[in-house]
């Protein structure tokens, strides 16, 4: 019968693998930094685009074609120019945002880049619920007093399905 180190549980280190926690909270920075992934998903799924923009204030916001936006209220202005809001719906998208994949990197400059997968669901009257755009999100970090924030959001369309229930523009514009 073997002994010692075999016959024993393992104890993790941290619950998220990260490693171990270290002086300077590492763990507690990469989630601090994926919520605000998930805070970006949960304000656009509101038809909150006011809040995406103060979330984006201090980044710029675009994709390899379409160009980029700074600013709390030219981010505002391009969610409520370019996407459409259901007013019977409590002037909403009526979509929903998965945020998926994240992998964030921590610099020892105080900055960090964090890379997720994306994929939006739509459920309208006239549209049943489905798979509507998948891609990537790029993104970049500061940190300050008062914690993370983005400092410029990179977004990479990878699929589109049938987003005219969607978007006021065709995205096809913006294609490489």
């Amino acid at each position: 019968m073997l002994r010692g180190r075999l016959d024993r549980p393992r104890r993790l280190t941290s619950v998220w693998h990260y490693g171990p926690v270290d002086s300077r909270g590492r763990v507690a920075d990469k989630l601090e930094i994926i919520e605000q992934l998930y805070r970006y998903a949960e304000l656009i799924d509101a038809g909150d685009f006011d809040g995406v923009g103060q979330l984006l204030s201090r980044s710029t916001f675009g994709g390899p074609a379409s160009g980029s936006v700074s600013g709390a209220e030219n981010i505002a202005k391009l969610f409520a120019m370019t996407t459409r809001r259901y007013p019977d719906h409590g002037n909403t998208p009526r979509t929903r945002h998965l945020v998926l994949n994240p992998v964030v990197e921590l610099a020892d400059d105080g900055t960090a880049t964090t890379r997720s997968t994306f994929c939006v669901l739509q459920d309208t009257e006239t549209v049943p619920i489905q798979p509507i755009v998948v891609g990537r999100y790029y993104d970049t970090f500061g940190h300050d007093e008062d914690g993370w924030y983005f400092t410029e959001r990179k977004v990479e369309i990878q699929m589109t399905g049938d987003v005219s229930a969607h978007l006021m523009v065709d995205p096809k514009a913006f294609e490489r």
